[in-house]
């Protein structure tokens, strides 16, 4: 299993809820078996508020994920989210 992690902060707070429903556009490629967007806590006091929303998803393998980057929906995800954010990191791995 590959799990798909992705942080995300806004350039502006007041898109924060923008980017989020920008992100759910994600839920409907049928890829992953597991999706979901959250909002961070910011309860870390080291690094916590630098993330505003963390994408979580889990796929059946590399290949699934790989569909999943090339749904055209992840295009349109893309299109509407980028200019609405600073950072973004993603890290994918395998569990064991």
């Amino acid at each position: 299993m590959i799990r798909h992690i992705v942080f995300f902060s806004a350039t502006n707070p007041d898109d924060i809820d923008r980017i989020r429903t920008g992100l759910m556009m994600l839920a409907q490629i049928p890829h992953s078996s597991h999706f979901e967007v959250g909002r961070n806590l910011q309860s870390d006091v080291i690094a916590g508020a630098q993330v505003d929303l963390v994408v979580y998803a889990e796929f059946a393998d590399e290949a699934a994920l790989a569909a999943y980057k090339a749904d055209p929906i992840y295009a349109e995800c893309i299109a509407l989210v980028r200019p609405l954010r600073e950072l973004r990191i993603a890290a994918d791995f395998k569990s064991e």
